[in-house]
């Protein structure tokens, strides 16, 4: 595989083939799988830049029957975990994912932070954030997010909690 990631993301799914195939199609590569004892696959290990994906299969690996494993196999899975991707065309991929079963939950747009984007939940689960940075910035895009969210940020200093 040669240099090991730095960023390492586990997800656990029903179907590892089709969930592999589907993080192929947003530019992951697969590089290693792991076969289970009747041949089927329990692990695909897939790589984006800097970004390892290691795709598990709910049932079947060797893992001792614990809390956290009957959580996992209960589910949601992923609720409250967005993973955010820069990407080239957000909208290509908004269409792609659409086509891929997954649920769009934002559509793409320009937001005031300073990037265009779009949300899905995949058919596993997992909410995935697709971004790519907008030519023009405003500062650290902090103010622009309160702003957005909640109104104008009369004089607070949304980075730090500070007044100016």
């Amino acid at each position: 595989m040669g240099r090991e990631a730095p960023v390492r993301l586990g997800l656990r799914v029903a179907d590892v083939v089709g969930a592999a195939a589907l993080y192929r199609g947003l530019g992951f590569q697969q590089v290693g799988s792991v076969p289970g004892p009747e041949g089927q696959t329990v692990m695909v290990i897939l790589r984006r830049g800097d970004v390892q994906l290691l795709v598990d299969a709910l049932t079947g690996l060797p893992f001792p029957d614990s809390e956290r494993e009957r959580q996992t196999k209960a589910g949601p899975r992923g609720l409250g975990v967005v993973v955010g991707l820069e990407v080239e065309d957000v909208d290509a991929v908004a269409r792609y994912c659409r086509s891929a079963g997954c649920q769009i939950t934002t559509e793409p747009a320009d937001a005031p932070w300073g990037e265009r984007y779009c949300e899905c939940v995949d058919p596993y689960g997992y909410c995935w954030k697709f971004f790519r940075l907008l030519p023009q910035q405003y500062g650290d895009g902090l103010d622009a997010v309160h702003e957005s969210w909640f109104g104008p940020a009369d004089e607070r200093n949304v980075a730090d909690g500070t007044h100016r």
